[in-house]
């Protein structure tokens, strides 16, 4: 018997529950066009590696592996298969000793009615194998700390390993872990977990390093930004909304009532609160996207399941509430396929958009402007050749490891520009506008390098700086320098904001494969006084092409 009479096991009810809502992910997976960050994994997928500008290498790994499925189910296809997996392993985490089927219809509507786990169900982000693996991990993590043998531990090292490289976030899952179970620190073979999590990480490690770190840098700096009141207010608004408006008064009924049973629960609870803790101070700084948290959902889990198995009229309203929601979801999803109503989003509309910016540029490599996603879409939808230049006034991505441009250097292109001296401006079925001109000799200077003496700590306004620069060009070309067509500029920025760029009065030509020597002074502005500190650099800004700082950054501080 296994408590609900005799038929069907609960746990193949459950699978039976998630392989049908697999189907259903992946048939969407096949028929809704890529997001803007999936085309972005899927480009830089195409050159595996032991790490990407904004994440982990697991995510590339996962779209590369579908790659001969082609399309966007190839895109998408392991990711699919990721989510019955953590459902799986959280159900084997937190199910009752004498689970019914009652309990695994209840376990299954709450997941489903859930926004976040239906969206993330089927899209080709980190967040996928960031679920996955944080089951894994309390899975290791119970087993561990019920037998701390030598097996537990090196699973428990495997799975920190393998967290580490789906998304750096999973750093605070097991933290907060940890830090709210002192006494495991007492156990010897932790230490060895950690070791083994550690020797797996080092080619990840070797990665950042060769790289300047540049992962690290941005995830702990690249994203700040002012502060905005209406950051804390969206954040907490994304909360009740990924995570069912209609059960959050249940999940503070079920917190105050329910207590935890044994480490892992406790630990559970403890990576919800902790995490969404965490990003509400981090919306102080900066926007913080609602999925961030998406762990949290173990946590809302395990709180009503528990508490509503054991009330009959919480289960009814999670049951009735539930089916509500999934039926909701349901028209959204079908929206995503079909676009009855004619929405314009990133996943609408995208064949029809670059294929027309692919009958201009006639098989012409297109370098977009600004958004690191525009141009992995094109080159996802078209099959053509394409490059994102970077912009200092946002931020820069994997596309600076990337040589579409170079290849393109001395060729035709199409340049995406402003409107105003743009060659034509076409209107696109996704109601962006592309404005380009057509440049017929193609003359990057993104890889020019320029090295000098520091900028001093703090300066004041008036005092007048002198920094003698060494500018390298990488090319096989000569690139001239002058304030009226190619300025050297001094850029002053806050955060992730251009504040000020100063052309320097340089003029010269940086031969082909050899460098430049110059001596440049610039005097300190009125406008730059606050006090405040800035991003100081030197870049080359030629016209209408992006530009990032070529030299390496410093903080100065204008008093």
């Amino acid at each position: 018997m296994n408590g609900n009479g005799s038929g069907m096991k609960p746990t193949t009810l459950l699978c039976l529950l998630l392989g049908g809502w697999w189907i259903v992910n992946l048939i969407q997976a096949g028929c809704t066009e890529l997001a803007n960050d999936e085309a972005y994994y899927h480009m830089f997928s195409r050159e595996l590696a032991w790490g990407y500008f904004d994440h982990p290498p697991m995510t590339a790994l996962l779209v590369r592996m579908g790659a001969f499925l082609g399309g966007e189910l190839g895109v998408r296809f392991f990711f699919t298969i990721l989510q019955p997996l953590y459902l799986l392993i959280l159900y084997r985490i937190i199910r009752p000793e004498q689970p019914t089927r009652r309990d695994v219809l209840l376990y299954f509507v709450i997941c489903a009615a859930l926004p976040v786990l239906q969206l993330y169900g089927f899209i080709a982000v980190p967040d996928a194998p960031l679920l996955l693996f944080s089951a894994l991990f309390l899975l290791c993590y119970k087993r561990f700390t019920e037998r701390d043998s030598l097996p537990n531990a090196l699973w428990l090292g495997l799975s920190v390993a393998a967290l580490a490289y789906s998304k750096y976030h999973g750093a605070l899952v097991v933290f907060f872990t940890l830090v709210f179970n002192p006494r495991i620190f007492r156990q010897p073979r932790l230490y060895l977990a950690g070791g083994v999590a550690l020797l797996l990480l080092v080619p990840h490690l070797i990665w950042q390093y060769e790289h300047d770190f540049a992962s690290i840098r941005y995830h702990l700096a690249g994203r700040n930004g002012f502060f905005k009141f209406n950051y804390i207010t969206e954040y907490i608004l994304n909360i009740f909304a990924i995570f069912n408006p209609l059960f959050f008064p249940l999940y503070v009924k079920s917190w105050i009532k329910s207590k935890s049973a044994n480490p892992t629960e406790r630990a559970i609870y403890c990576i919800t609160l902790g995490l969404i803790v965490f990003f509400l101070l981090s919306s102080i700084r900066g926007y913080v996207q609602p999925q961030w948290v998406i762990v949290s959902s173990f946590g809302f889990i395990l709180l009503l399941f528990g508490y509503a198995r054991r009330h009959p009229r919480t289960r009814k309203y999670t049951m009735v509430s539930g089916c509500v929601t999934i039926g909701l979801i349901g028209l959204v999803r079908l929206v995503m396929i079909f676009n009855p109503i004619g929405l314009r989003f990133e996943v609408f509309d995208n064949k029809t958009s670059y294929g027309a910016i692919a009958a201009v540029a006639q098989g012409r490599p297109v370098i977009f402007g600004g958004s690191y996603a525009i141009a992995a879409k094109y080159g996802f939808y078209t099959g053509q050749p394409a490059f994102s230049q970077p912009s200092i006034n946002y931020r820069t991505s994997q596309w600076q490891y990337m040589d579409t441009d170079t290849r393109a250097a001395g060729g035709p292109v199409l340049i995406e520009t402003g409107p105003e001296g743009a060659d034509s401006t076409l209107h696109l079925a996704n109601g962006r506008d592309f404005s380009y001109v057509a440049g017929a000799d193609f003359r990057p200077v993104r890889k020019v390098e320029i090295a000098g003496r520091p900028l001093p700590r703090r300066v004041k306004v008036g005092e007048t700086l002198t920094v003698p620069l060494t500018i390298f060009n990488p090319y096989d070309y000569d690139i001239g320098l002058s304030p009226e067509s190619n300025p050297l500029v001094l850029a002053w920025g806050r955060n992730k904001e251009v504040f000020r760029e100063y052309v320097l009065p340089v003029k010269g030509t940086v031969p082909a494969g050899s460098l430049l020597r110059q001596t440049v002074r610039f005097t300190v502005p009125e406008e730059l006084a606050s006090p405040r500190e800035y991003r100081v650099g030197f870049t080359i800004r030629p016209r209408y092409q992006g530009y990032w700082f070529n030299s390496k950054e410093s903080k100065v501080s204008v008093e």
